[in-house]
């Protein structure tokens, strides 16, 4: 799933560049990029659910499960600055 995800974010990526290198509307490559940043929003949001599912949710050991948790944390608040 994170891979088709991928494959979609390039396409768009390269459709944005194709856009770029020719005349184009600023509304259109607006358009693009709120799409690409869609894209990595949701991507990023699954690679977070996944951690979180697998790192934080079923880990038996509370120290590591905190250690995770302020790992996924740290990420969050770099993705948001």
């Amino acid at each position: 799933m994170l891979l088709t995800r991928l494959k979609k974010i390039q396409g768009q990526s390269a459709a944005l560049e194709k856009m770029l290198n020719r005349e184009h509307e600023c509304a259109e490559v607006l358009q693009q990029l709120a799409a690409i940043r869609g894209a990595v929003n949701g991507m990023m949001m699954q690679v977070i659910q996944g951690h979180l599912t697998d790192h934080v949710v079923k880990e038996p050991e509370e120290g590591q499960r905190e250690a995770d948790l302020e790992v996924v944390m740290q990420v969050i608040k770099s993705y948001l600055k």
